[in-house]
C-alpha cells in the first residue's frame, strides 16, 4: 500500500487513490444496500465492527461486546499499520447529510484512516477554532490517512447541504456515500499538548471534557450545517 502526503495544509493527509477497483466498490455498494441491516432513522446511519464507537464519549462504548471483522471487509483493511485495526465504523450520508467539525478523541484513538466509496463530498479541515480552513474533495475509492497535525490539530467535517461548490466554481449535487472509518487504540497517552482539542491536555489540566448527550450532538449537528 503506497500513500503519499497531499502538498497541503494541514500536514499529515496520506492519499491513495483507486484502493479498490470500480468493480469492488459496486459489489460493495450493493452489499451495503442490500444485506446489511442498517439502524432505522434518517440521516446518516453508522455500523460499527470491532469495538463499537461512543458518540458521546468519542472512545469505545464498554457496554458493548467486540464484534469480528466480516468477510467483506477483511481485504479492506489498510496493510501500513503493524496490527489490524480496533475499531472500523461504515457510515452512510444519504444525499444532503453531514457529520460536525470534531478532532477524534486524543485518549482513545491513535491513527485514523478513512475509504470513500460512491459519490464524492467536500470535507472541511479547520485549524481548531480558528478561521483557517481548508477543503479536500473525497472522491471515491480513494484511502485518506490522517496523522501529525491533520489528526491532532485540525478538525475535520461534512457540511450538512444538498450541493458542494467545487474550486472551478462549478456546483455538484450530492448523491449516495458510504465511508469506512479505521481506527486503532492508542498505546501510552497523547503528548500534543493542545488544550483546545486533546482530551489528554485537558484532563491535565483539571478540565474535564464534558460527555455530550444526544440532544446536544443533534444540536451541534444542526449548528454545523449553518
Amino acid at each position: 500500500m503506497s500513500m503519499k502526503e497531499l502538498p497541503i495544509s494541514p500536514r499529515g493527509i496520506f492519499w491513495q487513490e483507486d484502493f479498490i477497483t470500480p468493480e469492488h466498490e459496486q459489489e460493495l455498494i450493493s452489499l451495503f444496500r442490500h444485506e446489511l441491516k442498517w439502524p432505522d432513522r434518517s440521516g446518516r446511519t453508522s455500523l460499527h465492527y470491532g469495538y463499537t464507537f461512543d458518540y458521546k464519549t468519542f472512545g469505545v462504548d464498554p457496554e458493548i461486546p467486540y464484534k469480528e471483522f466480516p468477510d467483506w471487509l477483511k481485504p479492506l483493511i489498510p496493510q501500513t499499520e503493524s496490527r489490524p485495526p480496533d475499531q472500523v465504523c461504515l457510515q452512510y450520508y444519504p444525499p444532503g447529510s453531514g457529520i460536525p467539525p470534531h478532532v477524534d478523541a486524543h485518549l482513545a484513538w491513535d491513527q485514523l484512516y478513512a475509504l470513500s466509496l460512491g459519490a464524492p463530498v467536500v470535507m472541511q479541515f479547520r485549524r481548531g477554532k480558528t478561521e483557517e480552513r481548508v477543503d479536500v474533495d473525497l472522491t471515491p475509492r480513494t484511502m485518506m490517512a490522517m496523522v501529525g497535525d491533520a489528526r491532532l490539530h485540525w478538525t475535520h467535517g461534512i457540511k450538512k447541504r444538498k450541493t458542494d461548490t467545487l474550486p472551478d466554481g462549478s456546483v455538484r449535487l450530492r448523491e449516495d456515500r458510504w465511508s469506512l472509518t479505521y481506527r486503532w487504540l492508542r498505546n501510552g497517552e497523547c503528548e500534543c499538548g493542545n488544550l483546545e482539542l486533546c482530551d489528554v491536555a485537558q484532563r491535565r489540566n483539571g478540565i474535564e471534557k464534558e460527555k455530550r448527550s444526544l440532544k446536544q450532538l443533534a444540536e451541534s449537528a444542526q449548528a454545523a450545517s449553518e
